[in-house]
């Protein structure tokens, strides 16, 4: 269990996030299009994980335009955003951000990845949602940095994130 803050109140995630050196749990997720995407869609490249609690809020709208700034012509590399949202509110934020370059995946079918990855909020108003992190995998599907965002109204360290890539 991992202690994080929402607006200064304390709340807790199920489990702590993946190390560094593990292997990267494997997961199912749901895309745009309604098919199931697991780690394995991904293989040979590195995953940047930019796991937000909804993309209707500001910081994770922000987070996932200034990663995929960061994604424009990388044909090495993945960026996923996963949240609880359903996968046609996440495809109508992205072609009303003009986000093309990141790839969203919904929780919709279960929490399964949120448990997995140790980001599910286990109380306060947000339970059952995740908690906003950053995760990055590399192409042999191994973890490379992680962030546990300390409070979820806070942007993650972007510099450090795409540093690990």
């Amino acid at each position: 269990m991992a202690t994080i803050t929402l607006k200064g109140d304390t709340i807790h995630t199920n489990a702590e996030l993946p190390a560094p050196g593990a292997p990267a749990p494997d997961f199912k997720l749901v895309a745009t299009d309604l098919r199931e995407v697991t780690l394995a869609d991904f293989q040979g490249k590195t995953k940047l994980l930019n796991i937000v609690p909804s993309l209707d809020t500001g910081i994770c709208a922000i987070s996932t335009k200034k990663f995929n700034e960061h994604a424009n012509d990388r044909d090495d590399l993945a960026v996923l955003v996963v949240s609880a949202d359903l996968p046609f509110a996440q495809g109508r934020f992205c072609e009303a951000e003009n986000t093309r370059d990141v790839q969203t995946l919904s929780m919709m079918r279960d929490r399964h990845f949120a448990k997995d990855y140790g980001v599910l909020i286990e109380d306060g108003p947000l339970a059952g949602i995740t908690a906003r992190a950053v995760v990055v995998i590399d192409a042999d599907d191994k973890v490379t940095y992680t962030e546990l965002v300390p409070e979820i109204t806070q942007e993650p360290d972007y510099d450090a994130a795409l540093a690990a890539i």
